[in-house]
């Protein structure tokens, strides 16, 4: 057991270490290519921070441990809902989620959609298998790909209004880009590929090692993927979310959130397609569909919070957040149960 820890603990750090570095070396890409912030945090900075994720249950699947790789996919949801309510509370300035656009709801939108879609799967256990994929796992990814059109759309929209009101004032064309920032560029995408790598190889001995301590502890794969797993791969996203919030970059920060909300259950695909027994959302536990229903419930909290700009806090705490963290703490309860 005490083995089992020490590598659980070790390939943490590292997935915590690479995953952090990986949010900055994505930031600084982002930043130099001059795209939007909510476009950045929705599918640049939620795909890099999400790589935990994907890389851990993958190799849980591989590992035979169907159960493992959902907990985490669907306790990640959960816990990045957790870290929207702890930065809303910590920034005591000015409420996080009223700094945040009201294009979020369509990220926002997206990731309940494909949560309680993959909950449907579960729950409906005739999921077919065809070319060695799910057609639960083609579907959510299907789905996640025409979203990420939608908001590509609409942030495409929004950057064209902007040129068009630099034009009306007068404002020149930016300079050509200097060849420093083409080294910047370089030296960003190679960190980015160095700390993935990083990812690829903690990754195996982070999801054997939860598999362990499962079955030497008699607690669920369901239970320790949702929580040990979900909370360890889900720390990038926490750290990148509180340094953006430092920065000013509240659609960074909340688009990250979303966006990796997203994404995890368009992951599906992938652990569905390294799952050599048969479709893999009909071989998990319903208890995922109940982790997926009350990841939802969160996610319209905090959807709730961002549209309503009304600010409302009793005693300097606002009560969308709080009920957030409650929200989740309960939840885990109920797994466990």
């Amino acid at each position: 057991m005490f083995t089992a820890w020490a590598v659980f603990l070790v390939s943490a750090a590292v997935i915590v270490y690479a995953g952090t570095k990986l949010s900055r070396y994505g930031d600084q890409i982002a930043t130099l290519t001059g795209l939007g912030g909510l476009w950045i945090g929705v599918v640049l900075m939620a795909g890099a921070t999400s790589l935990p994720e994907v890389f851990t249950t993958v190799s849980a699947a591989l590992m035979d441990s169907p159960d493992l790789a959902a907990g985490d996919l669907f306790g990640a949801g959960m816990t990045n809902m957790l870290t929207l309510g702890l930065i809303d509370l910590m920034h005591r300035q000015k409420r996080v989620w009223q700094q945040a656009a009201f294009e979020h709801a369509l990220s926002a939108g997206l990731a309940v959609f494909l949560t309680g879609l993959a909950a449907f799967f579960i729950l409906l256990g005739q999921d077919v298998k065809h070319g060695g994929i799910g057609l639960g796992g083609m579907t959510l990814l299907l789905f996640y790909v025409l979203g990420m059109r939608l908001v590509f759309r609409q942030e495409s929209s929004k950057w064209r209004q902007r040129e068009q009101e630099k034009v009306v004032e007068g404002q020149t064309a930016e300079a050509p880009t200097p060849p420093s920032m083409s080294v910047e560029l370089r030296r960003a995408s190679i960190g980015f590929a160095v700390t993935a790598l990083a990812l690829l190889v903690a990754a195996p001995f982070l999801a054997g090692s939860a598999n362990t301590i499962a079955e030497q502890s008699g607690i669920s794969t369901t239970f320790i993927g949702t929580t040990l797993l979900g909370i360890t791969t889900s720390l990038p996203e926490l750290v990148t979310a509180i340094a953006a919030v430092r920065l000013g970059a509240f659609d960074l920060a909340v688009g990250n959130l979303f966006g990796s909300n997203a994404f995890n259950m368009a992951a599906f695909f992938f652990v569905d397609l390294a799952y050599r027994g048969g479709p893999l959302l009909n071989e998990v536990s319903d208890a995922h569909a109940m982790t997926g229903l009350w990841s939802i419930l969160l996610m319209n909290v905090a959807l709730m919070g961002i549209i309503y700009r009304v600010e409302k806090r009793y005693l300097l705490i606002e009560p969308d957040s709080l009920a957030i963290i409650v929200g989740y703490c309960l939840g885990l309860w109920l797994l466990f149960q």
